[in-house]
């Protein structure tokens, strides 16, 4: 299997509309591991690691967020994985 990792910078209304919590809500039942956070610019940045698929699945969710975000913009930037195992949220 094949893994795909990507790190996602997301820019909008993100903060404060349950954005994190439901991307690692989202990750944790689609097989992706990682992170989230805010970042203090008002941004969210994220890192998705698993099966290209699953990852695709993620980047897809993230263009669109919770009911409430409105995503302004989404730099997608590709990394090496790194066989991480769970899905966190980062402060």
């Amino acid at each position: 299997m094949e893994l795909r990792r990507v790190r996602i910078i997301v820019t909008g209304r993100v903060q404060g509309v349950f954005y994190r919590a439901t991307c690692a809500h989202m990750a944790r039942k689609n097989h992706v591991n990682g992170w989230v956070k805010n970042n203090p610019d008002g941004r969210v940045e994220a890192v998705f690691e698993g099966t290209k698929k699953d990852v695709e699945f993620m980047i897809k969710w993230a263009q669109k967020g919770p009911e409430y975000a409105i995503i302004q913009n989404i730099q997608i930037l590709e990394e090496n994985p790194q066989k991480i195992k769970d899905f966190v949220i980062e402060d």
